[in-house]
C-alpha cells in the first residue's frame, strides 16, 4: 500500500465482554471484537446512493476529530490501543536496569530520555550548538556543501538529498542517489500559491521562520530579514524542483552518470570532496533522479551569498531540531506544522510524544520485544490462506484479459510468480548494540542512532541487496509493495481489527485484510509497478499496444478521480492518487472473487445480521477506511498524499462494480453505479 502514508475504525473495535455467573466454573468467555458493528450504519442513508454514509455514517458522526489530530479514522484508534501496548512494553524496559546495548536498556533509556521534558527546557539550545559553530565556519561554496554532509550524518539536511537504496535496473545491487531537495514546505507547489489559503500559509510559513530564529536571540529586524532571505532562496530551489507527479515517473527519474558526468552538472564546487566529507566511499557511478535541478542549483548557489547560505544551513538545522529541543523550540514547530498546515489545535500528552520518537529512532528495538508478546504465529497461517487464493485469482484474470496479448499476459503471470511475502516481523534482526543511548540526553541519543543509520546505509553502497530487509517495524500498522524486491509485507500490527479479526466471518475480513492483500498485490501492476519486471529491475514488459491499452484504462480512472470534490475549490489528483487508486480497485476486486473462490465446492454461508455474505465483503472494506478529517488536513493531504481520501477509497472503487451493483441491488441512475462507458476495469 502504500498504506504507506498511514491512515486507518473503532466503533469497529468496540470489545464485548461476555457476563455471567462463573459460579458453576465456567471458562471465561474471551473478549470477542464484532466483525462489523451495526451502529456504525447510518440506515438514513441508502447503499446505492453513498455507500460511505450508508456503511460508516453513524461512526463519523459519533467520532469526531480530536484536537489533537488531523484526522481520526480506523487507523488511529487501532494505533492508540497498539500504543498502550507498546507503553507497556517500554516502561518494563525503562524500570529492567537491563545490561547496556540489549534492546530493554536501549528502549527503556531513549524514552526516558524523551519523556522528560524537564532537562530538554534546562538544555535549550545547547545539544545543537557546536552544529551552528560548524555552520559559522563556512567560508565557500566548498565548505558550504561539506559542512551541509556533516550536518547530514547528525539529522538535518538541505539543498539536495542523497542515499543508498537498491539500484532500480540492477535489483541485485546497490547504488547512490541524488535528488532534489531543501524546502521547508511540504512540497514545491506551496511557494507559488493560487489562492488565499495558499498565500496564507506561505505569509505564516515566513512568520514562522521568523519567530523561530527569534528564539536563538536574534533581533526582530535580523529575524525579519532572515525568514525573507529563506522564503526566496527556498523559491528559487521550488521554481526548478519535479512536482510530486513528474517524481511519479521511475524512468524520467532515473539517470545514472559518472561522477565527472555530475562534475559538469553543478561545477561550482567539488563532488569528490563532498562525498569524502560525507564518509562516502566507492562512487564511481551514482542515479541523479533530476539533472535539470542540480544544473540550476549551480547557479542558485552563486545567486546567494556566503552569509544568506550560512543563514540557510541554520534555518534547516534549527526547523530539523525543532521538535525534539525546549518547549519553547517545540510549541513553535507545532504552531506552524501542526495548526497551520494540518489544523491541529493540541500537542499530545508527552508520554505520546516520546513513544512516537522512540518508535521513529529505535523501532526495530521496540518491534523486537512487542512480537514477543503480542504476535501469536497462527495468524500467519489464516493469512497465507488468502494470499494464496488472492494470488490464484490474479491469476485467472490475467490470463482472461480481453486488452492484453498473449505475450504480455506470459511476462505478467511470471512476476506475479516471483512475488515474495513477509508476514509479522523480520527472520533475522539487526545488531544495534554498539548505539551510545543515555537518559539524560535525548538530542544526543538521535544523533547517535542517525549517524548508525547512516553508517549503515553507506555502507551498502556497491554491496549486493540483503532480501531479508524489512521497510517498516512489526508495529507499525502498515504494509507495503516493494517493486525492487517483488514482494508484498505485512507487518504484525495490521493483523488486528478491523484488517484481519480471527473472530470475524470470511468475508468481513476478506474485505479487510484482503483487501490489502489484493491491494498490494496490485501495487506491482499499477502504472509505476508495471515498469518493473519479475526481478524488480526497472525494464519494459510490455508489447506497445498492450502498454497503450492500459494507459487508456488509467486515464479514465484519472477522469473519474479528478472529479472529486475535497473541499472548497480542492480537488483530488486524479494524477497523483493514480497508483492507489489503481491498486484499491484491482485489490478488493481480486479480494472479492478470492473470497468466491474460497466458497467452491461448499454451502454458501447464511446471512449475518440481515447481510449476505457478499454485503458483508463490501461492509468489510467501508469500515477500514471510517475516518474524519479537519479542513486544513484535508487540504493539506490532497496537495501532497499520493492516497486519494478516505471516502473516496470506498466510493471510487465501488462505482466501478458491477459485484457491489447486484450485492446491494442498484440499478442504473443509482449515484454509486457509474455509466457502462465509464466504468473502469484493469485487473
Amino acid at each position: 500500500m502504500n498504506f504507506k502514508t498511514t491512515l486507518f475504525g473503532l466503533t469497529a473495535l468496540t470489545i464485548f465482554i461476555g457476563c455471567g455467573d462463573k459460579s458453576n466454573n465456567e471458562e471465561p468467555k474471551k473478549n470477542v471484537i464484532p466483525a462489523f458493528d451495526l451502529a456504525n450504519i447510518d440506515s438514513t442513508a441508502l447503499p446505492c446512493e453513498d455507500f460511505y454514509q450508508y456503511a460508516i455514517g453513524n461512526w463519523q458522526k459519533n467520532n469526531p476529530v480530536p484536537e489533537t489530530e488531523g484526522r481520526w479514522g480506523s487507523f488511529n484508534i487501532l494505533n492508540e490501543a497498539n500504543n498502550l501496548k507498546l507503553k507497556a512494553i517500554i516502561e518494563e524496559a525503562s524500570a529492567a536496569n537491563a545490561k547496556k546495548g540489549t534492546p530493554q536498556q536501549q528502549v527503556g533509556d531513549f524514552y526516558i530520555a524523551a519523556f522528560d521534558s524537564t532537562n530538554a527546557d534546562k538544555l535549550g539550545i545547547t545539544p545543537i550548538t557546536d552544529l551552528l559553530k560548524k555552520i559559522d565556519e563556512v567560508k565557500d561554496a566548498q565548505s558550504l556543501v561539506e559542512t551541509m554532509a556533516f550536518l547530514k550524518v547528525k539529522g538535518s539536511g538541505s539543498i539536495f538529498g542523497y542515499y543508498v537504496y537498491i539500484d532500480a535496473k540492477n535489483s541485485s545491487q546497490n547504488a547512490f542517489y541524488l535528488s532534489q531537495g531543501g524546502l521547508g514546505l511540504p512540497d514545491r507547489d506551496y511557494y507559488f500559491p493560487t489562492d488565499d489559503r495558499g498565500k496564507n500559509i506561505l505569509a505564516e510559513y515566513e512568520k514562522h521562520i521568523e519567530a523561530t530564529f527569534k528564539l536563538t536571540k536574534e533581533s526582530e529586524e535580523v529575524a525579519k530579514a532572515n525568514a525573507k532571505t529563506i522564503v526566496s532562496l527556498e523559491s528559487d530551489l521550488a521554481k526548478v524542483s519535479m512536482t510530486k507527479v513528474e517524481r511519479r515517473d521511475p524512468i524520467a527519474t532515473y539517470n545514472k552518470m559518472t561522477v565527472d558526468e555530475l562534475q559538469k552538472l553543478t561545477p561550482v564546487f567539488d563532488w569528490k570532496s563532498f562525498f569524502a566529507s560525507a564518509q562516502i566511499n566507492g562512487v564511481n557511478e551514482l542515479i541523479v533522479g533530476q539533472p535539470k535541478y542540480f544544473t540550476t542549483l549551480n547557479n542558485i548557489i552563486k545567486k546567494y551569498t556566503i552569509d544568506q547560505w550560512k543563514i540557510y544551513l541554520r534555518w534547516h538545522l534549527l526547523n530539523d531540531f525543532s521538535p525534539y529541543l525546549s518547549s519553547d523550540f517545540e510549541k513553535q514547530n507545532f504552531a506552524f506544522y501542526s495548526t497551520t498546515l494540518r489544523g491541529v489545535k493540541e500537542m499530545k500528552p508527552r508520554w505520546k510524544r516520546a513513544l512516537e520518537n522512540s518508535n521513529n529512532f529505535v523501532g526495530e528495538q521496540i518491534g523486537k520485544l512487542f512480537v514477543e508478546k503480542h504476535f501469536p504465529e497462527e495468524q500467519k497461517k489464516r493469512v497465507l490462506g488468502y494470499i494464496h487464493n488472492i494470488g490464484e485469482v490474479f491469476k485467472e484474470r490475467v490470463a482472461k484479459l480481453e486488452w492484453m496479448s498473449d505475450s504480455t499476459k506470459t511476462k505478467a503471470l511470471d512476476k506475479l510468480s516471483k512475488f515474495t511475502y513477509k508476514i509479522g516481523y523480520p527472520d533475522k534482526w539487526k545488531d544495534y548494540s554498539s548505539i551510545e543511548i543515555v537518559k539524560d540526553n535525548f538530542v544526543q541519543n538521535m544523533m547517535n542512532v542517525r549517524a548508525f543509520e547512516y553508517a549503515e546505509m553507506m555502507g551498502k553502497l556497491g554491496k549486493p541487496v540483503d532480501k531479508t530487509e524489512w521497510g517498516m517495524t512489526p508495529q507499525t500498522i502498515n504494509a507495503y509493495y516493494n517493486p525492487t524486491m517483488n514482494e508484498i509485507v505485512f507487518p504484525a500490527a495490521i493483523l488486528q481489527p478491523p484488517f484481519f479479526n480471527p473472530d470475524a466471518d470470511d468475508a468481513v475480513n476478506y474485505g479487510g485484510i484482503g483487501g490489502v492483500i489484493g491491494h498490494e498485490f496490485s501495487h506491482g501492476f499499477d502504472d509505476q509497478g508495471s515498469q518493473f519486471d519479475g526481478d524488480g529491475n526497472l525494464k519494459n514488459w510490455w508489447s506497445d499496444e498492450d502498454r497503450k491499452n492500459f494507459d487508456h484504462l488509467t486515464g479514465k480512472l484519472v477522469d473519474q478521480f479528478n472529479k472529486f470534490k475535497v473541499i472548497d475549490d480542492t480537488y483530488v489528483n486524479g494524477q497523483l492518487t493514480l497508483g492507489e487508486n489503481i491498486a484499491d480497485l484491482a485489490g478488493i476486486t481480486l479480494s472479492y472473487y478470492a473470497l468466491l473462490k474460497s466458497y467452491e465446492g461448499k454451502a454458501e454461508p447464511k446471512p449475518i445480521d440481515g447481510f449476505t455474505y457478499k454485503q458483508r465483503f463490501f461492509l468489510g472494506w467501508a469500515q477500514v477506511w471510517a475516518s474524519n478529517v479537519k479542513d486544513e488536513e484535508a487540504v493539506r493531504l490532497a496537495n501532497v498524499d499520493p492516497h486519494s481520501p478516505t471516502k473516496y477509497r470506498v466510493l471510487g472503487p465501488l462505482t466501478n462494480l458491477v459485484e457491489f451493483d447486484e450485492a446491494f441491488g442498484c440499478k442504473h441512475g443509482d449515484k454509486m453505479v457509474a455509466e457502462d462507458s465509464l466504468r473502469v476495469k484493469i485487473w
